[in-house]
């Protein structure tokens, strides 16, 4: 695919569409919703008709690429990724009424009690694991896939917003800073949940597809935009995101094939295997998926705490496309629970793009 004439990369920010301001805002770890003008201004610099998010992570790009009217493949290995996809991403037009929400909170199915007893004490109160358990044995029974994505996006966000830090590491309530989420009751987290997932909803007349699974057996695609924001592998820090997610991963497999590691205190499961958790292997997955996308043009996400080191990404890209690009862009990580080093240099991480065509 050719670049327009006189093709040169630069960071014109590109105004983001009003839809693409829609998107429910999380605290998902990697997110990217700090760098979607950057990625869009990169992006907007090419023809494409489809996009790739190949690790859709929140789902905000291929959410705002969506919005500027691409056909949209996003994949991510986590199933509470995929289910935030697919309602909405890949529904274009199904919502979920009010009285069908609160019909939810109501114990009308067989209610299993299995967050009740398996995590007693753990991340909520026993009325909040409860009501989880009702809306698990209720949201089961839903009938329209995308109603059931919608409320099981609900569900696993309002656990999210009702949880100090947003993840599951840690047991108990340590972390807890009288933020108003902690303070709104779980029912009203879910409810106000339904409500933005709903206004997220939109039809772009395009077909879009949420796909879960291994991003390095996705189908090769013809042409197009291809965006890859792995897991990156640093030694300074994990890339777990199951270890980070594993109660709402769980909540929204339903805890379907994965075993839960009795002995530990959190009751995580074993993280999904993923060629990234090493260097080596990192560097082999990145090197199979350029040859695999090598027909579209290929943005790549990546921090400079990240390896391969950022010497080694161009090397690799340019054994699979001719002209590649390093666009840096300015981002500074904040991490709440770290006050004292909000504002010192130590976590300004250089943020780049990659970019081949």
């Amino acid at each position: 695919m050719p670049p327009k004439p006189r093709f040169d990369i630069r960071l014109v920010p590109a105004p983001l569409s009003e839809q693409a301001l829609l998107y429910p805002p999380t605290r998902y770890m990697g997110s990217k919703n700090k760098l979607l003008s950057e990625i869009w201004a990169v992006a907007s610099q090419f023809e494409f008709e489809t996009a790739v998010d190949l690790f859709s992570g929140s789902g905000i790009v291929g959410y705002m690429l969506k919005s500027h009217g691409k056909a949209v493949i996003s994949n991510d290995y986590m199933v509470m990724s995929s289910t935030f996809a697919k309602a909405m991403i890949e529904n274009n037009d199904i919502t979920l009424g009010v009285d069908e929400a609160l019909a939810l909170l109501e114990p009308r199915k067989p209610v299993d009690r299995f967050v009740e007893t398996k995590f007693q004490g753990l991340y909520f109160s026993d009325e909040d694991n409860r009501l989880i358990d009702i809306l698990r044995a209720n949201i089961k029974a839903i009938k329209n896939p995308y109603k059931r994505a919608i409320a099981m996006s609900s569900l696993v966000r309002a656990c999210l917003k009702k949880r100090p830090r947003g993840i599951f590491t840690y047991v108990g309530h340590r972390y807890d800073d009288g933020r108003k989420d902690l303070l709104m009751s779980f029912r009203d987290q879910f409810l106000e949940a339904v409500s933005m997932v709903n206004a997220a909803v939109f039809d772009n007349g395009k077909q879009n597809k949420a796909r879960n699974g291994d991003a390095m057996t996705l189908q090769r695609q013809e042409s197009g935009l291809v965006y890859i924001d792995p897991p990156y592998y640093s030694p300074l820090s994990d890339n777990e995101y199951v270890r980070r997610y594993h109660f709402v991963e769980g909540l929204a497999r339903d805890w379907q094939g994965v075993e839960i590691q009795e002995h530990t205190v959190t009751k995580k499961f074993k993280s999904y295997p993923t060629p990234f958790s090493s260097r080596k292997g990192a560097a082999e997955a990145f090197d199979l998926l350029f040859k695999r996308f090598r027909g579209s043009v290929l943005v790549v996400s990546y921090s400079s705490n990240s390896q391969p080191t950022l010497d080694e990404m161009v090397a690799i890209m340019a054994k699979h496309k001719r002209h590649v690009e390093v666009v840096p862009v300015d981002y500074r990580y904040s991490f709440g629970n770290q006050r004292h080093k909000v504002g010192d240099n130590n976590n300004a991480v250089q943020e780049y793009l990659f970019v081949g065509y």
